[in-house]
């Protein structure tokens, strides 16, 4: 599988932004900075509640 993408919930605005699930750079919140994920060398860290996941096709 390739991977999958989250819709992620920022906890400081309450923004909902997706994030690939192998993010291979730091993500931060586009409204207003938070990390929402970091990358380990396989699955992201995500740092915001998961709102959905999309599975890849």
């Amino acid at each position: 599988m390739a991977g999958s993408f989250h819709r992620v919930l920022c906890a400081d605005c309450e923004n909902e932004q997706v994030v690939f699930g192998k993010a291979s750079s730091v993500v931060s919140c586009a409204v207003c900075g938070t990390t929402l994920a970091t990358p380990t060398g396989g699955e992201a860290e995500l740092h915001g509640d998961v709102v959905e996941t999309v599975e890849a096709r």
